[in-house]
């Protein structure tokens, strides 16, 4: 759902006369961070099937990700729209934390996932995530809100991870709409613009 969120906001940005100009000045704190995460993360999910032991630790790793995740958000905190990001994060850690380092998933949600996702959700080939029971702890928090047409991409989604997206939309927007980087580069379109009118 992050991807979604960071697409959704460009494409709003880009019809809001945007630019990018901003990012190139874009220093944020532990920048490296970010998608060293996303490549442990990855990794993760791709090989915890095929080793044992990786896939025992997968849960504990999960949790060091968001850990250093929250951590990176906290340093980066007066951005526009990280304290948003930094809420959403930590209510998908905390549910993640209470329940052995998994997501809960609803299965009435999954309804609206493929028909072999359950099976799989069963066998355990999610590392992320696992089956929401009576005995799941803070089970609102999981993955229990399910998205499908007319939204092209179906997939279930928490509340932790909508609160998240608001945050990351209104960062995008900060930098492609208001920044003075953003203002700069449309002022300078208007001005290039009055001058071939005259």
């Amino acid at each position: 759902m992050v991807f979604d969120g960071i697409l959704i906001s460009f494409i709003v940005g880009i019809l809001r006369k945007g630019n990018l100009r901003a990012f190139s000045q874009l220093n944020l704190k532990w920048g490296w961070v970010f998608p060293l995460l996303l490549v442990v993360q990855l990794a993760v999910f791709t090989f915890q099937n095929d080793s044992k032991f990786l896939g025992q630790l997968s849960g504990f790793i999960y949790i060091i990700v968001y850990v250093i995740g929250l951590i990176f958000l906290f340093l980066n905190r007066k951005n526009p729209g990280f304290i948003l990001i930094f809420i959403g994060v930590f209510l998908n850690f905390i549910v993640m934390v209470l329940n052995g380092g998994r997501m809960p998933v609803s299965v009435e949600a999954s309804a609206v996932l493929v028909p072999g996702y359950i099976q799989a959700l069963k066998e355990g080939l999610y590392a992320k995530h696992a089956m929401l029971t009576p005995e799941t702890n803070l089970g609102f928090l999981g993955d229990v809100i399910p998205i499908s047409d007319p939204y092209p991409r179906t997939q279930i989604i928490s509340i932790g991870d909508i609160i998240m997206n608001i945050g990351i939309f209104f960062f995008i927007q900060y930098l492609m709409v208001k920044h003075p980087l953003a203002n700069r580069g449309n002022a300078a379109a208007l001005s290039l613009k009055g001058g071939e009118e005259r």
